[in-house]
């Protein structure tokens, strides 16, 4: 992937995609505590060491910048990704493990300028498929991915508690 990819999008707004930098993180932090009520800041840091080190051939950590009303720059949503191949015989395919976007910004094209980014990556890598699990209950998720083409696909998730 190029550093940057600059989208236009709804409302003016120019949006950048790039590659994850060491200087995002507590801004990602930040971001998935305010969405997820939970602070999980060294899982954060571990993803960032596993993902968002540069020229990772399979691994993707990128996120999306838009400018404040100051002018500056601020991450405004990040995805994450990786190419995964042969588990339960599954064919070599991407899987988008992470994605958000700053609550106040939704409905700007964020969401889909991310999952775009991340599928170019992944074509780049060499595969033709893009997976990701939702929660039957996280309405808006499904209905983001679903409205960006995505549907069932030919496996059913299975679990059990351990206690």
């Amino acid at each position: 992937m190029t550093d940057v990819r600059t989208h236009r999008r709804k409302a003016g707004t120019t949006l950048a995609v790039r590659r994850v930098q060491a200087s995002d993180l507590g801004a990602i932090i930040a971001l998935d505590a305010r969405v997820t009520e939970l602070a999980k800041d060294s899982y954060w840091r571990d993803i960032f060491a596993s993902y968002g080190q540069g020229g990772l051939k399979d691994r993707f950590f990128l996120v999306a910048e838009a400018c404040n009303e100051e002018g500056a720059a601020v991450v405004v949503g990040f995805i994450v990704g990786e190419v995964r191949a042969w588990e339960f015989g599954s064919a070599p395919c991407g899987w988008v493990f992470a994605l958000s976007v700053e609550p106040e910004a939704r409905l700007r094209g964020i969401g889909e300028a991310l999952l775009e980014a991340i599928s170019v990556e992944f074509r780049q890598a060499g595969v033709s498929k893009m997976r990701t699990m939702v929660a039957k209950d996280s309405r808006l998720p499904l209905l983001f991915f679903r409205g960006e083409g995505m549907m069932a696909g030919p496996y059913i998730q299975l679990e059990k508690d351990l206690q």
